[in-house]
């Protein structure tokens, strides 16, 4: 990928983490910014909103260093284990490892009533048909059923580990954060996933173009 089109897909990665989640935010924290529109202060209220922007810019940037290790390891992945199909078995050996360790070590201790597993279970069927989702779009893009498996692993592993910030909160709003921050990890590793392939052909694009005009100057310095 060339750096322009680096720099495009970052911005463009960071403004959907911060519009998801401001607009997230104000359904799931609606208690944070009412006393604000209740007592007439929006300029409290547009800074409020601002912070969360800004958190969200923050989620966008450690799903982007999620994503490019995750490119990392997948390549590794395939080179150790020798073929994709092997590499498939273990990524949804991995799937279940974390799903399970979500659900035992993350979410178990904290439920304490059955509120607290509606919750935690609706987060989770959140994060699994977003997964889901996403990987069937990816094979439509591609038409490549291969891709379905790591699609689904990148999506679930690696947003699980970039979710950890919240999840490993013992605050007592925790829960609230926890919801919160799940939203923009989603939605920016989904449009990573989806949108690479694009930004990569555009630069392959932007290559030959220069490519082109260097051999015309060339040709135009060498006429007489």
């Amino acid at each position: 990928m060339t750096i322009r089109n680096w720099i495009k897909f970052f911005v463009m990665t960071m403004l959907i983490g911060g519009g998801v989640t401001a607009v997230a935010s104000l359904f799931i924290r609606w208690d944070f910014f009412q006393p604000y529109l209740v007592a007439g202060n929006f300029v409290e209220f547009i800074a409020a909103l601002a912070w969360m922007v800004l958190l969200g810019f923050t989620m966008s940037v450690i799903a982007q260093a999620g994503f490019f290790a995750y490119l990392t390891l997948h390549q590794v992945g395939v080179g150790i284990f020798k073929t994709l199909t092997l590499w498939n078995w273990v990524q949804m050996l991995l799937i279940l490892v974390v799903l399970l360790d979500l659900i035992i070590f993350r979410f178990a201790p904290d439920a304490n009533s059955a509120g607290d597993w509606a919750f935690y279970i609706g987060l989770l069927l959140v994060l699994v048909g977003a997964a889901i989702a996403t990987a069937i779009k990816k094979v439509k893009m591609t038409g490549k059923k291969h891709v379905l498996i790591s699609a689904v692993f990148f999506m679930i592993v690696i947003t699980s580990l970039e979710w950890i910030i919240a999840l490993m909160g013992r605050q007592d709003n925790i829960n609230v954060y926890v919801a919160l921050l799940l939203f923009p990890l989603l939605a920016t590793n989904a449009y990573q996933l989806l949108m690479l392939p694009k930004y990569n052909e555009k630069s392959e694009q932007d290559r030959k173009r220069l490519e082109e005009r260097r051999k015309e100057r060339k040709q135009a310095a060498q006429q007489p």
